[in-house]
């Protein structure tokens, strides 16, 4: 188990991504709903909403709050860009970044990066490939979650699809870089899934719809811990 202030593995992180079941009210209801089972199994679950619920529910829950992007810009006219030091005022604890759906070169990787250190924001970098991986852990980012873009949202988790690109994606990045996390992401959506990424030697998940448009989603956040707790 790694322990980061108010983080530790296995960690299950939750994106909100942009759907409508997570946004305003909904988003902070389904906050409450990972805190309970957080609070009832002792798993550390994490929460990525809309920038524009960032604050709400940071203050409305104890999990920790990621922001889904962020800008390596300085403080100044960088009209519809995220601010480092903004995502740390709202109440964020960390941000996404390269998600698949919000790709950057590496060079705005690395600069990102360094933006997050500046104001103490924990960095999950998403990656597509072993190789992208391996780059990624040079950056010394806090985590780097796999998931191969062609298996998000479909239900088939990257685990079982191609266990191979998760094996090897942990070998390397920690060959480079034994401090970062390795999370796994992309069609998880059972407690199997999550059994499955952590004997493959990721540390946790990362998940979005699985969850969000889930029909019950304390019944599924409440599979993927027990899973969590069961390896």
């Amino acid at each position: 188990m790694i322990r980061l202030p108010r983080l530790w593995t296995p960690l299950i992180l939750v994106n909100f991504k942009a759907y409508i079941e997570s946004v305003g009210g909904k988003a902070l209801e389904l906050a409450k709903k990972a805190e309970k089972i957080s609070n009832q199994t002792g798993v550390c679950i994490g929460l990525a909403p809309q920038y524009t619920d960032i604050n709400q529910i940071a203050e409305a829950v104890s999990l920790p709050v990621f922001s889904q992007h962020l800008d390596p810009i300085m403080p100044g006219s960088h009209t519809g860009q995220v601010l480092a030091e903004a995502l740390e005022t709202a109440g964020a604890i960390g941000t996404l970044i390269n998600h698949s759906e919000k790709r950057m070169r590496l060079a705005r990787i690395d600069a990102a990066i360094q933006r997050a250190r500046e104001v103490n924001l924990v960095t999950v970098v998403c990656t597509n490939n072993e190789n992208v991986s391996a780059s990624a852990a040079y950056l010394k980012p806090t985590y780097i979650a796999i998931e191969p873009p062609e298996l998000i949202g479909t239900g088939i988790p990257v685990s079982q699809a191609k266990p191979d690109i998760v094996t090897e994606t942990v070998k390397l990045v920690k060959k480079i870089n034994t401090e970062v996390i390795v999370l796994c992401g992309a069609g998880i959506t059972k407690g199997d899934d999550v059994v499955s990424a952590l004997k493959l030697g990721t540390q946790g998940i990362l998940v979005a719809s699985g969850v969000v448009k889930a029909k019950e989603p304390s019944k599924i956040l409440l599979e993927f811990a027990e899973a969590t707790l069961s390896v």
